[in-house]
């Protein structure tokens, strides 16, 4: 007998935008927080949170841009202009100035800040770069929210968090014994995958750990959206990107389109009360082996980006380089 579990899938497309998702519904009461909002897929869902009600504070390292892109929702939507606070994720200091700051119940926290650097960047710990903002910011950020989202789970039967992802998963697990390129040699690509992996291992963990407190976590595959992501893309970056494009990895999206699966992981009843999954085009993926060609399973998530005991070994690891 086959007794493997059903995926979780819902009414939504690679076609359907955020507004689709919400359509009919009223996030009156909901305090949001969506990372990375000042352009791109973060603006967009910032955006799709306000108009169905939601009261959101924009997380941005460049605040002017912050600022652009709240005057710009509270206009187009009619509804309350979002709140914009500074946040670094490579700068533990705001990052500890932000979680200080806030008051009050968290209901969804939107993981969706993320850079790509052409070469080696270290912060002023040595940490890689893509680890440190992708990944450790904001493990740092929501360990230190964790009491505002069981607080926001109590009142509202639940709290959610949504960690950004990628296909780019697929090109590398997460190497324990060399975090952070000390030792092997370093490739931007390898080092990007490395924190989307740990993306969505953060996402196993959390949930394992707070479901009791009412809050799930899930990991989102966003899909090919042209965003100010890749403005730091070496000539073979982009080249890379064009072969995966032409070999039918994928298709791009409008951010429209783009921050559907997030806004899914967000709100969707479907994962309500369910965590630790990795959602594509809307839907929970299907899971395949760690040498599985990217080309034949681009909607697919490798088992190294699920594996429960490499997510608990991440969260370790993860608390004893912040000193938590």
């Amino acid at each position: 007998m086959d007794t493997r579990r059903r995926l979780i899938s819902t009414p939504f497309t690679s076609s359907s935008t955020a507004d689709d998702v919400l359509a009919g519904l009223d996030l009156t009461g909901v305090r949001a927080i969506v990372t990375g909002a000042s352009s791109g897929l973060g603006a967009e869902t910032a955006r799709a949170l306000a108009a169905a009600g939601a009261d959101v504070t924009l997380a941005v390292r460049n605040t002017a841009a912050g600022d652009a892109v709240a005057e710009t929702i509270g206009r187009s939507t009619g509804r309350v202009r979002p709140r914009v606070v500074r946040l670094d994720l490579a700068d533990r200091d705001t990052v500890a100035r932000f979680v200080d700051a806030w008051s009050g119940p968290l209901h969804l926290l939107i993981n969706n800040a993320g850079v790509v650097t052409g070469g080696l960047e270290r912060t002023p710990e040595g940490w890689e770069l893509h680890f440190a903002t992708n990944h450790l910011g904001h493990f740092a950020l929501a360990v230190g929210l964790h009491h505002a989202l069981a607080r926001g789970a109590a009142d509202r039967d639940g709290a959610r968090i949504v960690s950004v992802s990628s296909t780019a998963h697929m090109r590398s697990g997460v190497d324990f014994d060399d975090l952070h390129f000390e030792r092997r040699a370093y490739h931007p690509q390898l080092a990007y995958a490395q924190s989307k992996t740990a993306n969505s291992l953060f996402a196993v963990e959390a949930t394992r750990l707070w479901a009791s407190d009412g809050i799930v976590a899930n990991a989102v595959n966003p899909g090919g959206v042209a965003t100010g992501l890749q403005r730091n893309f070496t000539p073979e970056q982009k080249a890379s990107l064009d072969a995966a494009e032409a070999a039918g990895v994928f298709t791009y999206k409008t951010v429209e389109q783009g921050s559907a699966t997030t806004v899914v992981a967000a709100v969707a009843p479907e994962f309500a009360r369910s965590g630790g999954h990795y959602l594509d085009d809307g839907q929970e993926a299907c899971t395949v082996p760690d040498d599985a060609d990217l080309a034949r399973h681009p909607h697919g998530v490798k088992e190294w980006a699920l594996d429960p005991a490499a997510a608990e070994r991440l969260w370790s690891v993860s608390a004893e380089l912040l000193g938590r």
